[in-house]
């Protein structure tokens, strides 16, 4: 062994020279997928809901509950699978995951009444909850340090992709029902095979669990010039929770859980209710499809420009800068007069909000050291999707109150307000190793 092969260092250094290979595209095609799998989820139903009240004689009441059961589950599904993913990896933890949800929401195209399909909903909601937890917690510790924060900021456009392909699959396959676009989510199941092939174990996570030699195989594979060297870990004790709420990390957690329940309301809200809020304004369902289909399109450029500039400013400020914008975006939407208005303000809203969220999911999986970091993200994640359940259900209750566009969309656009102001004393975390 040379000096430098026998060299003592923390893990995360090992990926500050590390270049970013062909290897990493396919580490990243792998969880792209896997995230555009978990939008498809969580929107394909609300494209349909008109063929699901129909078939089960239910009201916008009984839709809304459909639409949030897979919310229900993931909710105590991510607080399992997060502290799971600490202990057995995250490669295991997104195979049996993604695995799982493929085979629960086969069955759910069979329910025969709202009371199986809700329970079947919520069953593939506590499954597709590992891999929506770990995905970006997993690539982040794959990622050499300086394509760290661009290269994760890419993998949030699996959104809006997923987003379109619900949009087009309600298009082309809606009129077969709604079974046929939930099969479809079961085959999507099967890429879990994909991430098994191509997706290594994170070499932070061997470490921390003392697998040494094979942290250095898979440093070895992703070319870090430091592969051989001997590495240490911030802290080896794995996925307890109450950790999140000890000295330094305490303030961060109390922050961070209540700017995801804040951020993804103000989103959620929206977006959950947006072919109802259109048709108020006098679109018709097609032409409200194809709104959505566009805003979904301004969300991409919208994560490509955040991209490139959190490398150069920092995660903090392009969030705070995105939201702000996000803001204004929405009460443009929000008093449009005309229907010219109506759809600039909701693009303006759509590329920063979603710009945003492309930061944030990155900045999110930076707070905490490796042996807390499913576990934080989990817990990050648990309220996001209470906001998920919670949101549509608001928002149908101010619509059945007879609530105007302009004062739900104001409500909406009030959470996005709160979200700027809690992420001011958060730490920039851009180009700092992981722990």
């Amino acid at each position: 062994m040379t000096a430098t092969d026998s060299a003592t260092m923390p893990i995360g250094a090992a990926f500050d020279r590390m270049p970013f290979t062909p290897r990493h595209v396919l580490i990243a095609l792998a969880l792209f997928i896997a995230f555009v799998i978990e939008s498809w989820e969580q929107l394909a139903l609300i494209y349909v809901s008109g063929d699901l009240g129909t078939q089960f004689g239910i009201d916008q009441a009984g839709i809304g509950l459909v639409l949030s059961a897979v919310a229900f589950g993931m909710i105590p599904g991510v607080l399992i699978w997060g502290p799971v993913a600490d202990r057995i990896g995250r490669k295991p933890a997104s195979f049996w995951s993604l695995l799982a949800y493929g085979v629960i929401a086969f069955a759910s195209a069979f329910a025969p009444n709202m009371t199986v399909l809700v329970t079947l909903r919520v069953a593939s909601g506590l499954a597709l909850a590992g891999v929506y937890t770990i995905t970006f917690p997993y690539f982040l510790e794959l990622l050499p340090t300086r394509y760290r924060g661009r290269a994760a900021v890419y993998l949030s456009i699996g959104w809006p992709i997923g987003m379109l392909a619900a949009i087009g699959a309600s298009v082309t396959l809606g009129d077969l029902g709604w079974h046929v676009v939930v099969i479809a989510s079961a085959v999507a199941g099967l890429w879990a095979f994909a991430i098994r092939a191509w997706v290594p174990e994170s070499p932070y996570w061997l470490v921390a669990r003392g697998r040494h030699a094979e942290a250095r195989e898979v440093l070895r594979a992703l070319e870090s010039p430091d592969a051989d060297a001997r590495f240490t870990v911030a802290t080896t004790r794995v996925g307890n929770p109450l950790d999140l709420f000890r000295g330094k990390l305490a303030k961060i957690t109390i922050v961070m859980l209540v700017l995801n329940f804040a951020f993804n309301w103000g989103y959620w809200g929206l977006q959950t209710w947006l072919p109802t809020l259109l048709q108020n304004r006098g679109l018709t369902m097609s032409a409200s499809l194809g709104f959505a289909a566009l805003s979904a399109l301004m969300m991409i450029p919208g994560y490509v420009s955040a991209s490139l500039l959190t490398g150069r400013f920092g995660r903090k400020k392009v969030f705070l800068v995105y939201v702000v914008a996000a803001v204004l975006g929405g009460l443009w939407f929000a008093t449009a007069e005309t229907m010219t208005g109506l759809y600039l303000g909701n693009f303006v809203l759509s590329f920063f909000s979603l710009g945003a969220w492309g930061v944030w999911n990155t900045w999110n999986g930076e707070f905490y050291p490796t042996a807390l970091r499913g576990t934080g993200y989990s817990w990050a994640t648990a309220s996001q999707l209470v906001a998920t359940a919670v949101a549509p259900s608001a928002v149908g209750a101010l619509l059945a109150g007879a609530t105007g566009f302009t004062a739900t969309m104001l409500i909406i656009n009030a959470f996005m307000v709160v979200t700027a102001l809690l992420a001011l004393p958060l730490p920039e975390t851009e180009g700092r190793e992981l722990e």
